[in-house]
């Protein structure tokens, strides 16, 4: 194929000027810091440049333009390098901070499903719970849950954390271990092409529809939202999304209505995977620490009124995390 070199220079230079732009930004004076989307640009147009350096080598016309895309590329190449030399580092939480609910927001139908399959298996444990109270042992995997809510409140005020005390932080590692293994079991359970994680949020549904329901027929529903809400409104959440990218990953497997090959579509979305798990465990540490040291005291030590307002003012918070940070960039894409 012969090169027509004003041709190729005249398709080419927007993206050599958009990279210059990047190259421009990158340079001032502290660094802009890019999205992941712009990374992946970025790459794209190093890559791009590069290539066009190459079709250009072999022709010794154009000496001031393969100078200027020489000049380009080091300087691309060492931006890249910098960066990854102080590794990004400075700005990885920053990245997963912006990315998690980018990623959250591009699987937002799949996390709606998620929503849809847990209210339904807490309608159904509610409901049967209502039906026949005595249900409560087939329902409830836990055997602390088949006594009665007023003597699991009277227990829990007597002691007032007293049974934790001084291995609250050994508490709290190990409710993050375990609950983050299980986020981790839930998204893996994705490879069973979905019915794996919709069966365990289900299940999870069913319980926690059951305990609420048995809270307040026993007229304790201030102690379980205090108990519950603290920790819970984050918690409950992280297990949403954990959901949420197994079903990510059972899409991706089942590919309906592509035909792009299975393993290729997998390395698609495994950056997908990777930043909604890092945002799941993130969020289960955090809800780890207030069960071990805030949800675990009752009134009136701290009173019900705090929590429960702590509680709703994390889930606002998290709601507002999730629907709005990162959202100017949504609307950028891979170009690759």
């Amino acid at each position: 194929m012969i090169l027509n070199i004003d041709t190729f220079i005249a398709e080419e230079r927007p993206f050599w000027e958009e990279l210059e732009g990047f190259l421009q930004r990158s340079g001032k004076e502290g660094g802009e810091r890019f999205s992941l989307d712009e990374i992946r640009r970025f790459h794209y147009l190093y890559q791009r440049t590069s290539a066009g350096l190459g079709r250009l080598a072999t022709f010794s016309a154009e000496p001031e333009t393969k100078g200027y895309l020489e000049n380009l590329i080091a300087r691309a190449y060492a931006d890249i390098h910098e960066r990854r030399r102080i590794g990004w580092k400075r700005n990885k939480a920053q990245q997963l901070f912006r990315a998690f609910p980018q990623t959250f927001r591009h699987h937002i139908n799949v996390f709606y499903l998620v929503l849809i399959i847990t209210l339904v298996g807490a309608s159904f444990g509610g409901f049967v719970l209502i039906k026949d109270p005595q249900a409560k042992a087939a329902l409830l995997p836990f055997s602390h849950l088949h006594n009665s809510p007023e003597e699991r409140v009277a227990q829990e005020m007597k002691e007032q954390g007293e049974h934790m005390s001084g291995h609250q932080a050994q508490f709290a590692g190990s409710l993050m271990a375990h609950n983050i293994k299980v986020a981790i079991f839930a998204l893996g359970l994705g490879l069973t092409f979905g019915v794996g994680t919709l069966i365990t949020l289900f299940y999870n549904g069913v319980i926690l529809g059951a305990v609420s329901v048995d809270y307040i027929m026993a007229g304790q529903s201030t102690f379980l939202a205090g108990w519950l809400l603290p920790h819970g409104s984050i918690e409950i959440p992280a297990f949403l999304v954990a959901g949420q990218a197994g079903l990510v990953l059972a899409k991706a497997l089942i590919g309906h209505g592509d035909r792009t090959p299975t393993s290729q579509r997998l390395r698609k979305i495994l950056p997908d995977l990777t930043v909604l798990i890092s945002g799941v465990a993130v969020m289960l540490i955090w809800a780890g620490l207030v069960e071990s040291f805030f949800s675990q005291y009752h009134a009136p030590v701290i009173p019900y009124s705090l929590k429960i307002s702590f509680g709703v003012i994390e889930l606002l918070l998290l709601v507002l995390y999730l629907g709005l940070v990162g959202k100017q960039d949504d609307g950028r894409h891979d170009p690759s």
